[in-house]
């Protein structure tokens, strides 16, 4: 019976293989299939490649061939040993792994992903949703390409990256994927279903709506008189509004680049300026229409009265900003923009596009601007912590920060010489206010020699001697500004110059930067591995020979000139080594980490490489890189907005990020001259609110312009703000064995310290909106304050666990929103039912004492664990296995707390110290403090203790 039951089906598959021959062809790690014929969007063949069970690289292209040119993103292939099968039947052939299915239809080329159980988890628009333009590009023949899936109803996305506009759920929004300046493009999108695309092109991109903006003058406008035409521009005096410079009709708003201020009225005083734009715009479709802004200088805007934007930003460095509005078909709707420049350069633009075409709703697409071939990778999991760990098996894993980075960083624009340095470490430690580290930022070279990645003497008679003693007497690290920016005719400028080196566009074109009389200066090509070294040679000549520990490399987007017009920024980095710069845009700062990353680690492996970076991309994270949210605004808005930007950086699978605490450059009120009255009391508080919340980012960092950023130079002594900085600076450093714990588990675990809500409780449909609250670890609950007099703060508490007061150990239920106290010296900070939250003994820096003594705060009411992760804090030996592991669990039925064996070893490993347990619980309200005299004493000598907490 077994045998006549088999023939049929040996029938089946012969006749199935003979029908398909020649359509597929397989491979040791997946799938080809050429199509019989090319689609409406010209697909030819699409591959499958298995990665893991989890992850499937899926190729496709128009051509013959499918290009093989090596991914600057990924690290690994389709190669490794993972068990698949393969069927084909009803048109379609299906690749199976152990978790997942990945099919390809025959006729079409579309891919769709389901589960073991047969449930879609994403599948491409049908049709394939692929689509191929073909484009020649300095010669090179190369496609315009989109890839469109499908999305259901209540998908949440986030990811791609750093973008300041106030986004946390990108479904349905557009998101422009162009490196700038505090815009950071990481082409990983995450889904709320539990999958995540990495996208494997390094070209301008979007998500969303690929439709380029459109001016105004596409809607039909009216002046404020009803004149049909155009909007009613009018360019007035700051000082005497009333005093009209020039007024006519305008139909469109776009001071948007440096080449746009041509179109500024000839002899209009713009730093002394108010323009204002009035009139009405009528839709001929109707509905949601999408606005798109970026603005420098004060901007405000009201459709039919309601205010849709109010902000400034400095002159020179414009910010995206996007609403909508509901405009009804064929009526019209006022609107008025007004803006004061403030300086005479500063731009302003407004553009807009009709609602979402049907053909995009409830779709997720990509679109980028040049590749060679469609390439994403489906990574699959069951948490979103299974996502990222999945982008960080294809980009590499995330090396562990050095242990001093996780500590207090102080800087400034700038400290101008040594004995600013030094003084200013003094300080911090007379005043006991704990430092690990004090940042360079640009400048400290004689000021015509940009480049020579050398300290002006004058200023800097012993640069050496000035870091020995930060390092011997201070005990504080250094970090130094390097920009890959060279003055013409410098020595270093030959050196690349005569191999060919060097993007030679603003050099011909007589580009001046802003320093003094002005200096023509380019960039070198980071795409080209000689010129990386030599870059490397330099800074390690000149900088890493001085004892230099870390770096901070800026304007990495390449921002070879600020403001500077899409095509022309092209132009200004074209050629590059790997082919046009519009293949290659967003890709410079991943290039450039590289050549430093290995350089230093060849030259000295036993150091551990860190890199702050001003733009980011797939991959940064295993070249000891992070980021900073760039030249943002000292403002409590920009300060709301950094909050959703830094947790879906976060979510993109970068786990180190960092804002400059205070905002970068500040309002005229602020530093012309000193605050004073109610304008310093803002100042005060702003930076005592982004303090609080910069003390719970992966990197505590401050950082600005003048005034002076140290905390004793914001606030006097004894005042609450001051008291209110160090005392988060203070508990940072308490924290530091739960910091350090998730650093190691975020290379050994994939694990991301900074989590949007929707990491933790992604069935509560509540939290996936939610961008201005976050996890930091397993167990504290943040929630920045960001509004000025603010005192108290709306907030939700996630359901399915209960909550607990950090400060004053009261506990409420989860599933609510509740409106917390938020004191100026302190922001509501909870610790989720369940936690076990190691703190450590007060220290001045990271490596002042061994943490002997660790108070161990058991947070009751659910199970509970964390393991306590220890090595050497400096060097790579964790790599090799030299660290180690301490399990804590905590049983709720018996009320029993484990401390378990510890794993593993490393040189100069504490081998006993002293746990002190604090029990807290729902009916008995524990404050945190760090001298209870209540706490259990509980020896430890790397053997399990069981404690008995039924008290």
């Amino acid at each position: 019976m077994k045998k006549k039951r088999l023939l049929p089906v040996l029938a089946f598959t012969f006749c199935m293989q003979f029908c398909y021959a020649g359509k597929i062809e397989r491979f040791k790690d997946g799938l080809l299939v050429r199509l019989e014929k090319s689609t409406a969007g010209g697909v030819k063949q699409v591959r499958l490649q298995v990665i893991t069970d989890n992850i499937i690289r899926v190729t496709a292209s128009p051509a013959d061939s499918i290009s093989g040119t090596p991914s600057l993103m990924a690290v690994v292939g389709g190669t490794r040993e993972i068990k698949w099968t393969s069927e084909e039947k009803n048109n379609q052939v299906t690749l199976k792994t152990g978790t997942l299915t990945a099919s390809i239809d025959l006729t079409t080329g579309e891919v769709v992903f389901k589960d073991l159980k047969g449930q879609v988890i994403l599948q491409e628009k049908q049709g394939g949703g692929k689509t191929f333009t073909p484009a020649v590009i300095d010669g090179k023949p190369l496609y315009k390409l989109q890839q469109v899936f499908e999305s259901p109803a209540g998908e949440a996305f986030y990811g791609l990256g750093q973008h300041q506009t106030g986004l946390m759920n990108y479904k349905d929004q557009d998101v422009d994927l162009t490196q700038y300046n505090s815009v950071a493009v990481i082409p990983f999108l995450v889904s709320s279903r539990h999958y995540g695309i990495l996208w494997d092109n390094y070209s301008i991109t979007r998500f969303g709506d690929e439709r380029p903006y459109e001016e105004l003058g596409s809607l039909q406008l009216s002046d404020k008189n009803g004149k049909a035409g155009g909007l009613t521009a009018t360019y007035a005096l700051r000082n005497k509004p009333d005093s009209i410079f020039l007024q006519r009709q305008e139909s469109l708003i776009d001071y948007t680049f440096l080449p746009d201020l041509k179109k500024m009225p000839a002899g209009y005083p713009m730093g002394n300026g108010v323009v204002t734009w009035e009139g009405d715009i009528t839709s001929q479709t109707g509905g949601q229409e999408k606005f798109y802004m970026t603005a420098s200088g004060y901007i405000k805007v009201w459709i039919d009265g309601e205010l849709k934007l109010d902000k400034w930003r400095e002159g020179w460095n414009p910010g995206p900003s996007v609403f909508r509005h509901q405009l009804d078909k064929g009526r019209k709707h006022r609107l008025k923009v007004e803006w004061i420049p403030e300086s005479n350069q500063a731009f302003v633009s407004v553009k807009h596009l009709s609602p979402t075409p049907a053909k995009l709703q409830n779709k997720a697409a990509l679109t980028s601007e040049a590749g060679e071939k469609i390439d994403y990778y489906f990574v699959y999991g069951q948490q979103t912590d299974d996502v990222i760990n999945g982008y960080r098996t294809i980009t590499g894993k995330a090396a562990i920060v050095p242990k001093w980075a996780l500590g207090y960083w102080q800087s400034r624009e700038r400290y101008k010489t040594q004995r600013d340095v030094i003084s200013t470490v003094q300080e911090f430690r007379k005043r006991q206010i704990p430092l690990d580290n004090i940042v360079m930022d640009w400048s400290y070279w004689k000021e015509d020699a940009w480049g020579s990645q050398e300290f002006d003497p004058q200023r800097f008679p012993d640069a050496k001697g000035m870091i020995d003693s930060l390092h011997n007497i201070y005990h504080t690290h250094f970090m130094i500004s390097a920009w890959p920016k060279f003055y013409k005719d410098i020595p270093n400028y030959k050196l690349f110059n005569d191999k060919g080196w060097l993007y030679k566009q603003s050099i011909n074109d007589g580009i001046r930067d802003w320093i003094g009389q002005g200096y023509v200066s380019t960039f070198y090509d980071a795409f080209n591995p000689g010129a990386r070294k030599l870059f490397w040679q330099l800074l390690s000549k000149n900088l890493f020979s001085k004892g230099v520990d870390a770096w901070w490399l800026d304007a990495t987007e390449p921002d070879v000139l600020s403001n500077a017009s899409i095509d022309y920024r092209k132009q200004l980095m074209n050629p590059t080594a790997l082919g046009p710069s519009a293949q290659y845009f967003n890709t410079y700062a991943l290039l450039n980490a590289k050549g430093i990353y290995e350089g230093q680690r060849q030259e000295k492996p036993d150091q551990r490489v860190f890199i702050l970076t001003r733009s980011a991309y797939a991959g940064m994270q295993r070249y000891g890189a992070a980021t900073w949210s760039g030249d943002i605004a000292a403002r409590f808005d920009e300060l709301a907005r950094q909050i959703p930007a830094g947790l879906n950086f976060s979510l993109s699978g970068m786990p180190y990020w960092t804002t400059d605490i205070g905002g970068f450059y500040v309002e005229d009120k602020y530093d012309q001259p000193d605050p004073q009255g109610a304008d310093l009391e803002e100042w005060r508080e702003l930076n005592t609110r982004w303090f609080q919340y910069g003390s719970f980012c992966p990197l505590f960092r401050s950082h600005g312009q003048y005034p002076y950023r140290e905390p004793f130079n914001i606030a006097p002594e004894n005042s609450v703000e001051l008291n209110s900085m160090v005392y988060y600076d203070k508990l940072r450093y308490r924290l530091m064995p739960y910091i350090y714990s998730l650093a190691g588990h975020t290379y050994h675990r994939g694990y991301t310290m900074m989590r949007a809500l929707i990491m933790d409780f992604d069935k509560d449909t509540a939290v996936r909106n939610i961008g201005d609250q976050f996890m930091f670890g397993p167990s504290l609950l943040i929630n920045p304050v960001y509004s000025y007099k603010a005192r108290t703060r709306k907030l939700y508490l996630p359901a399915n666990t209960g909550w607990y007061d950090l400060y004053k150990g009261t506990y409420t239920e989860g599933g609510q929103y509740i409106t917390a106290e938020a004191p100026l010296d302190r922001i509501p900070v909870y610790v989720k039912a369940g936690s076990i939250v190691p703190f450590g003994p007060a220290m001045q820096y990271t490596a002042q004492r061994p943490a002997d003594t660790i108070t161990l705060y058991v947070y009751t009411g659910a199970n509970g664990k964390f393991t306590l992760y220890e090595d050497e804090g400096v060097n790579y030996n964790y790599e090799k296995g030299q660290y180690s592991t301490i399990n804590l669990t905590y049983d709720e039925a018996g009320q029993t707390l484990t401390i378990g064996k510890r794993e593993g070893n490393f040189p100069g490993m504490l081998q006993r110290r002293t746990f002190r347990i604090v029990k807290a619980g729902k009916d008995k309200p524990v404050s945190m403090d760090f001298g209870n005299s209540n706490a259990t004493l509980v020896p430890y000598d790397g053997a399990e203790k069981k404690i008995s907490l039924k008290i």
